[in-house]
């Protein structure tokens, strides 16, 4: 059977979407535990070894559905970027930590332990996670898509984020 190519890209977006897993909801019941996905990529990233700058916290009242979960942000500016292309700023692994997909599995990700490499956000779970993470981040990233086929159709996970409180969204 041939396809029309705008039929067959239709198609596989479909198939995709349906594979689709779940973001990972915090407590409060909001993506990435309220905090603004846009703002990460306005922050000066730290060195590797060294703690990132914190991030920064979304607004009750700014937030929007994107594939079923809700994101909270700091700004309408932000908000408005987001909505024009959420596919670059949402986290990788559905809000998932990096290493523990690498590890094959899915645990939360903490929105202060965090870094954009090549264009993407990921995080991870626990200050110790990010420096197995970093010891080797292409390594990494290599295991964690190898492994995300499998997990992203798995629910989202319904741990707490360790040693975490979340500060968003703020009112």
């Amino acid at each position: 059977m041939r396809l029309i190519p705008s039929l067959a890209l239709g198609l596989a977006l479909s198939a995709s979407a349906a594979l689709a897993g779940e973001e990972y909801t915090a407590a409060n019941g909001l993506a990435v535990s309220g905090y603004d996905v846009v703002a990460y990529f306005g922050l000066e990233q730290s060195e590797l070894g060294t703690p990132q700058p914190a991030a920064i916290p979304g607004h009750a009242d700014l937030t929007v559905e994107h594939d079923g979960a809700t994101f909270a942000f700091s700004s309408e500016e932000n908000l408005s970027m987001f909505e024009a292309d959420p596919e670059k700023y949402v986290p990788q692994y559905d809000g998932h930590c990096a290493f523990g997909v690498a590890k094959g599995g899915k645990v939360p990700g903490n929105p202060n332990l965090w870094r954009i490499v090549d264009g993407k956000l990921y995080l991870n779970i626990t200050q110790n996670v990010v420096g197995f993470w970093e010891e080797d981040i292409s390594g990494n990233l290599e295991l964690s898509e190898a492994n995300w086929a499998e997990l992203e159709a798995q629910p989202a996970s319904t741990k707490p984020i360790p040693e975490f409180e979340p500060m968003a969204p703020v009112n």
